[in-house]
């Protein structure tokens, strides 16, 4: 099937490049000339595992094309909307900028039957004021948000663990209209439910509310678990050990409790915020009050992650030099749009800390946005001469690579931070290391 992607970025670059993969012709169409540039030549604009490789066959196989030019969408079956939603400055609520353009810059160009395909995450009753745009030119629109984690995006495409279409329905079932739509998804999502992957129709309220909701509930379960760190820093009690007590039962289960610095990136958090917003437009703010304290405890243990430090050098962190390791909000990815970790290294510089930031594919980025800070490639020269380490991305290179007694020999202080409470403590503690924890004794 010809396939259309508006919108280039994270989303749209890895739906694009993933649809390919799967035997669809797609084009990929984004105003940022540098990007479509850097895409046409097959080379990823961003960090993600395994997309390089997808990326480049299908610039080869000549199923894959970027384009600034929208009208190169003309004659594709089904056009994929996946452009950014900010958080609107000054605001929580989601800006819907880009979207519009997208659609209102497409609409010239649908030809009848040809289906939108929303994958934005947008507030609830977006799908339904677009619509009627959509229908004026003989043109369906569903909304089939995306559940991609970054790190595994690309995986998350080809092999979804859910697919979700919000069709036009009425009387509790998608219309005639609807069901056609349905159909033709299924049809560009075969190889998935041809191996069990759930497909489910619903109307466009709904499809937009999964995707919201997922996330509030993912970010109330590690404030959750970060609130409870909270308790165990004033009771003594470890918080690691009662993640694991409470995550042996099935109703509540062990992911996402993991207790340390909290969640960062471009989505969880501007999520919670809009869905927030949006809930008080629709006169329901009290249903999802709560979302503001899982903001706030959040937030929180980023200031946690700081006072330790500041506590383990005695009081001031000034002139001493301290080693962050990380700087993208989550391993295997080098976005650090809201990242916990940077934070924690910018609030440490500021107050008056030599810092040296090392992280394995996010250095550029951040150096991009914070050029005050010193940034090391070498993980072992970033820990040279260090007076404490602070660990606030859990990748592989330092929560199994690096070995505490390996580490004690290049620096100068043996004051260990686990802002992701990923590290041996025993390990670290019987290689000399004064070891501190995130709600942990």
């Amino acid at each position: 099937m010809r396939l259309s992607v508006i919108g280039c970025g994270y989303l749209g670059a890895v739906h694009a490049a993933a649809m390919a993969s799967i035997g669809h012709e797609v084009v990929g169409i984004d105003v940022d000339e540098r990007k479509v540039a850097s895409l046409s030549k097959g080379e990823a604009p961003f960090f993600e595992p395994g997309l390089q490789e997808i990326l480049t066959e299908g610039i080869a196989s000549g199923r894959l094309s970027f384009t600034t030019d929208m009208s190169a969408a003309q004659g594709a079956k089904v056009h994929f909307i996946g452009v950014g939603t900010p958080q609107q400055p000054g605001g929580y609520a989601a800006d819907l900028t880009y979207v519009h353009a997208a659609v209102d810059g497409l609409l010239p160009y649908l030809s009848e039957g040809d289906i939108v395909a929303g994958k934005s995450t947008v507030p609830v009753g977006t799908a339904e004021s677009l619509a009627p745009r959509v229908f004026d030119r003989g043109a369906t629109l569903v909304w089939n948000p995306e559940f991609l984690r970054e790190g595994w995006a690309v995986q998350d495409t080809i092999d979804p663990d859910r697919l979700v279409a919000g069709v036009p329905s009425a009387d509790g079932g998608p219309t005639e209209e609807g069901a056609r739509t349905a159909d033709v998804l299924r049809e560009v999502y075969h190889p998935s439910i041809a191996k069990g992957t759930p497909f489910i129709v619903t109307d466009y309220a709904t499809a937009e509310l999964v995707k919201v909701s997922a996330n509030a509930f993912l970010a109330t379960k590690i404030s959750f678990i970060n609130a409870m760190a909270e308790i165990a820093e004033v009771t003594g009690a470890d918080v690691t050990t009662l993640a694991d007590a409470i995550g042996h039962d099935a109703r509540i289960g062990r992911r996402f409790l993991g207790a340390g610095i909290g969640f960062g990136g471009g989505c969880l958090p501007k999520d919670i915020r809009a869905f927030s917003a949006r809930a008080e437009e629709l006169g329901r703010g009290e249903s999802v009050a709560f979302l503001r304290e899982i903001d706030a405890i959040n937030l929180r243990r980023r200031d946690r992650a700081v006072d330790l430090t500041v506590q383990a050098l005695g009081g001031s962190v000034f002139e001493k030099k301290v080693t962050v390791l990380g700087a993208a909000f989550k391993p295997h990815s080098d976005d650090i749009r809201d990242s916990p970790a940077l934070d924690v290294a910018v609030r440490l510089h500021g107050l008056g800390a030599d810092v040296t930031l090392t992280d394995p594919a996010a250095i550029e980025n951040a150096r991009r946005i914070h050029p005050q800070l010193t940034y090391v490639e070498d993980r072992d020269e970033a820990l040279r001469d260090a007076d404490a380490v602070i660990v606030v991305t859990e990748w592989d290179e330092y929560r199994r690579e690096l070995d505490p007694a390996h580490a004690a020999a290049l620096t100068a202080g043996h004051i260990v931070v686990d802002g992701r409470n990923c590290l041996d403590a025993a390990a670290w503690r019987a290689a000399g290391w004064t070891y501190y924890g995130m709600g942990r004794p």
